[in-house]
């Protein structure tokens, strides 16, 4: 009896649980449902009735997308080039070096490793604010004011997350694997590459996910590192979208914020298992 009464009460709270999440979830989700609306609309309607839904007189079809392409002085698809650019390589580097340095961190127990590893757990507590206009100043002194050189800075800023996830990840992979292949001959390197990395998958899925949908949206960083007048990103184009005398194209520019989420929501819909295995993996093993 009262077994049975346990599980009548486990589903009265798991029904509440589903309700309250799928309310939340709606509130989440309204903000991405009025820029979709709003795209469709002339821009005077998006000034006037926000919240209201496209009818026969405010719906433009896709001429909003068509005119954020070209609005402005600056060409929508060369700041698309930069932002895919630079997710690309950030988070190709965060990958590489991180996983390697999580791995270097868990196999050589010394004081260095430790004093590094504690060192990148801090940078996760900093805020940005507190560096970023001595991280524009070595920017500029060291030549990574570039769309080609940035990824370095990210680099640096994503790896105490990916550094804190490999490790616990690596922490529980077995030691007689590697030891068999230096028995057979491999070097730190080609362990690495041959044994490690593909046991990494999935913690290499869930990071990268995280760290492109990070670097992607970024707008801070870019604006105070990058020359604007030769380099900008969709988030920084987005803040550019303006015609004569500081007018803002409304429609046009809800368009835009729609083509730069679009992109993440799709990989995140289709990757979000991944994100969930890959941290419970380094939680549990860790």
């Amino acid at each position: 009896m009262k077994q049975k009464t346990s599980l009548q009460s486990y589903s009265t709270g798991s029904k509440i649980l589903t309700v309250f999440f799928a309310c939340l979830s709606v509130i989440w989700m309204f903000p991405i449902f009025e820029v979709l609306i709003n795209s469709f609309k002339a821009n005077s309607f998006v000034n006037l009735e926000p919240f209201a839904l496209p009818n026969a007189e405010s719906f433009v079809g896709f001429d909003n997308y068509i005119k954020g392409m070209t609005f402005g002085n600056y060409p929508f698809f060369k700041a698309a080039f930069y932002s895919l650019f630079i997710t690309a390589a950030s988070v190709a580097l965060i990958l590489l070096f991180c996983s390697m340095s999580a791995w270097y961190i868990a196999r050589v127990n010394s004081l260095i490793s430790k004093i590094f590893y504690y060192l990148c757990l801090f940078s996760m507590i900093v805020p940005f604010q507190m560096v970023m206009f001595t991280l524009t100043f070595t920017a500029d002194q060291l030549n990574l004011n570039t769309p080609y050189t940035i990824p370095i800075v990210y680099l640096g800023f994503g790896a105490g997350l990916a550094i804190f996830m490999f490790l616990g990840f690596v922490k529980g992979l077995p030691m007689e694997i590697e030891e068999a292949a230096a028995i057979d001959g491999c070097g730190p390197l080609r362990t690495y590459f041959s044994v490690v990395l593909p046991m990494l998958k999935p913690t290499m899925i869930s990071v990268g996910i995280l760290e492109l949908m990070w670097v992607w949206n970024d707008y801070l960083l870019p604006y105070l590192v990058l020359d604007r007048t030769q380099y900008m990103t969709i988030p920084i184009l987005v803040q550019y979208l303006k015609g004569s005398y500081g007018t803002v194209d409304l429609g046009a520019t809800m368009a835009v914020i729609m083509m730069s989420i679009l992109p993440i929501i799709i990989v995140y819909m289709f990757c979000q298992k991944h994100i969930i295995k890959g941290v419970a993996a380094g939680a549990v093993k860790g």
